[in-house]
Order: structure tokens, then sequence, then C-alpha cells
């Protein structure tokens, strides 16, 4: 019993050897971050099964989207990991309860604007994408049934970074397991068996998303011998607003940026077709669980980051960040082997079409190697970040997503075109996206090796 007690407290990563406490950190982390991509994959598979191709091209479709108007709570969620772990590794009680108490305020505000405003530009923004006529109302009710119960995807992702912040990765892991099978079995039953297509598969994501926020607040209760939580933190309180903001504002960009590339990559990939969008569907899902090492990764070194310099322990950060960074590549690169070698396999659960299956593949070959490039990437963002430097990242994602990123994908396409492919050759899109990874690890190597993020720390040197 006392040692189930332990596997769920908040953890110290400013001891032990680096790389074995990032690794214990990271795995809870990483079967998480598996589990939420399974929520999406869930939804691809069964309505490709069920209901068809054109079912899963429209899921897919509708991501940009979503991704674009869920900046707000990354923005909160990023700036909440770094104050939490800063404020429990310099074991601050009244910052970390503040910290955590305007969280939970400013994330009530954020749903609210987003049940607002997603309904309203939904339509708009899928016609802007040029989605096809054949899947743009199954788009456009995804995406508003999703809107309209944003609260439990929100509170979850808020709830599950202050338990990482704190060194607890397991509780978030036990919570979203519990949700993502429950979200399966009511995919099952809305679209198998109540017939409800692809709203089916959004109304079961958000019922799921809502109890695995409800466990992790009551988690969170719990904790009080780590920080208070009541009414007097829940205050909207200017210092501590302004500096979640500030910290979390430059990755909320940094997704944004992102989700406006692939909107705007969205609106190529659509202009080739329902085959070419659904064989993107498809890799992006094959890809959604062979980049999560690299997040589980990057979000694990946040927090070793953070804690460690809360502790004032520079030299712990730097011996960590080699060690981290060297196990995330190998991982990456055993990932890589594996989608070369079964890749096919893994295709043919979305679809039986052969010809889908084929092409998914071919593009996959494409960008399989850039994971390897990711893991280091994501491991030295996750450390600039964890230090307080989010503005770094925030810029080479800009430089590679969009300077670099769109004009390859367009060129690529605008110079390939032909009597066969009078759009241009659809590998633009994956080739693009190769070019920005690669280009990404190198420039970030590059300012992390220069050392300013070193001078962003919140706590006292």
């Amino acid at each position: 019993m006392v040692r189930l007690r332990e596997l769920f407290a908040p953890k110290d990563l400013t001891e032990g050897t680096p790389w074995k406490v990032i690794v214990e950190f990271t795995i809870p982390m990483l079967i998480g971050n598996i589990a939420q991509q399974f929520y999406n994959t869930a939804d691809s598979i069964i309505v490709g099964r069920y209901v068809g191709d054109n079912a899963l091209a429209a899921v897919g479709s509708a991501f940009p989207v979503l991704n674009l108007l869920l900046v707000l709570f990354v923005g909160i969620s990023v700036g909440a990991g770094i104050m939490v772990s800063q404020y429990f590794g310099a074991r601050d009680r009244e910052k970390l309860s503040n910290t955590i108490g305007i969280c939970i305020s400013l994330t009530a505000i954020a749903s609210l604007i987003i049940m607002i405003i997603g309904p309203i530009v939904t339509r708009p923004m899928l016609l802007l994408l040029n989605t096809p006529e054949s899947i743009i109302d199954w788009c456009e009710d995804y995406l508003i049934i999703f809107f309209v119960g944003i609260a439990g995807f929100s509170y979850y992702n808020i709830f599950a970074g202050i338990l990482r912040g704190l060194g607890d990765s397991l509780s978030a892991l036990v919570f979203l397991l519990i949700s993502t099978a429950l979200n399966v079995v009511l995919d099952i039953i809305f679209v198998s068996q109540f017939n409800m297509g692809v709203p089916g598969v959004a109304l079961a994501t958000v019922l799921a998303q809502g109890i695995s926020a409800i466990l992790s607040f009551i988690k969170l209760m719990k904790m009080d011998s780590s920080f208070d939580l009541n009414r007097n933190v829940l205050k909207l309180n200017k210092e501590y607003s302004t500096k979640l903001i500030k910290l979390g504002l430059p990755s909320g960009l940094t997704q944004a940026i992102f989700s406006l590339a692939m909107i705007v990559v969205q609106s190529l990939t659509n202009t080739f077709g329902e085959m070419v969008i659904a064989a993107n569907v498809i890799i992006m899902r094959v890809d959604g669980f062979a980049m999560m090492p690299n997040f589980s990764f990057g979000s694990a070194m946040t927090t070793y980051a953070g804690q460690n310099i809360g502790a004032r322990k520079m030299d712990r950060v730097y011996k960590g960040t080699k060690q981290g960074t060297m196990v995330a590549v190998g991982v990456s690169t055993v990932i890589t082997i594996i989608i070369l070698s079964f890749g096919k396999h893994l295709m043919g659960i979305f679809t039986e079409t052969k010809e889908l299956v084929d092409l998914s593949m071919h593009m996959m070959r494409i960008l399989a190697v850039g994971y390897i490039a990711m893991a280091v990437t994501q491991c030295l963002s996750g450390v600039m970040r964890g230090a307080g430097d989010t503005i770094t990242p925030m810029w080479i994602s800009l430089i590679t997503t969009v300077v670099l990123r769109i004009p390859v994908a367009y060129g690529i396409a605008y110079l390939t075109r032909s009597t066969a492919y009078p759009k241009g050759r659809p590998e633009a899109i994956f080739i693009s996206l190769l070019t920005a990874w690669t280009m990404g690890a190198i420039i970030t190597a590059l300012f992390f090796k220069k050392g300013n993020w070193r001078k962003k720390t919140l706590v006292d040197k």
C-alpha cells in the first residue's frame, strides 16, 4: 500500500541518475500520449471501417481547424508546467498554490471563448480549406460537437500538465487509460449500433474526455501536502496571470503557427482529391504514434529542467539533457526501423483498399527518418522551455513551418505538374515536412549551445 502511494505521489527529479529518472518519468507520459492519440485513431479506424473512406477523410480534415482553435489551452498548459515544476523544485508552496489556482480560472475563461467562437468559424474555415463538398458536412458536425464539449478536453490537459509539473505522470496516465477505453466503447456503440456516423465519434470523445478531467481534478484535490487549493487561489491575480501568459503565449503561438501551416498545406492536400486526403489521414495517425516518444521525452525534459533549475542544479540539467537526448534518439531510431519494416500492416488497420495502403506507405517512407531529427528538437526545446525560454522554440517553429515548409511544399507541387499530375505530385507534402524537421533539429541545437535560455529562469539563481 505504501509503495502504491509513492507511485502516485509528486516526484522529485532533482535526485538520482538523470537518465533513469527521466525514463521513469517519461514512460507513463508516453503510454498516456499513446492513449491520447488512440482517441483520434479509434475515431478514424471505426468510421473508416463502418462508414467508409470518405468518413475517414472527413475526420482527418477536421483536425487542422481543431488544432488552430486549441492554442489557448496549449499556452496555459505549457506555462503551468514550467511554473509548477520550478516552484515545486524550489519548495515554494505559496507560489505553487497560486499558479495552480490561476490555471484553473484561466482555463474556464478559455473554454467559454472556444465554445462561442468555435461553432461560428467552423464552416467558413472548412470552405477556406477547399474541403471537398462530399465530406464538408461531416467535418462541420464533428467540429461543432467537439467545441461545444471542449471543457473536458481543456481541463484534462491543464490538470495533466500540473500533475506532470509536480512529477506525477502516472496519475494522468491512469485517468487517460480509463477514458480511452470508454471512448472506444462509445465509438463502437454510437457508430455501429446507433448509426450516428462521424458525429457519433465526436460525441464519444467529448464524453470520455470529460471523465478524465473529473478524475484528474479529484486527484489534485487530494494533493494538499504540496499545495493549497481553495477559493483564494482561484481568484484572478495579475502577477501570476501575466507570468503564466508570458510563458505560455509563445508555446500557444508555436502551436498556432504549426496549425496555420497545417491548414495551408491541408488546402494543398485537398486539391489532390479524396484518395490523397485519406492517405494523409492514415499517415498522420501512424505519425501520431511514432512521434509520441519524442513529445513525451520533450515534456519530461521540461519538467526535469524546471525542477532542477528551481533547485539550482545547473550541472545536473546539462547532464540530464545529454543523457535524455541520447535515449530519445535511440528510441526514435528503433521506431523508424519498425515503420519501414512493417508499415503496410499498420496502414492496413485503417482501410482494406489496397491502393490506399500502397499510397500511404509510399509517403511514409519519405517521412520516416525525420523522427530521429525530431527527437533532438523536442528534447532540447523541452529543456529551454523548462528554463522559462519559450520564445526561442517559437521562432524556430516559425522559421521551419512557415518560412521553410510551406514554400517547399507548394514549390515542389508546382514544379512537378504534369498531365498525370495536373496539381503536382502529392509527395511534395511529405518532402516539405521532412525538410522542416531536419532543419528544425539543426537550428535548435545551435540555439541551445548558444545558451541564452539559461537567463530566463523564474527563481533566483
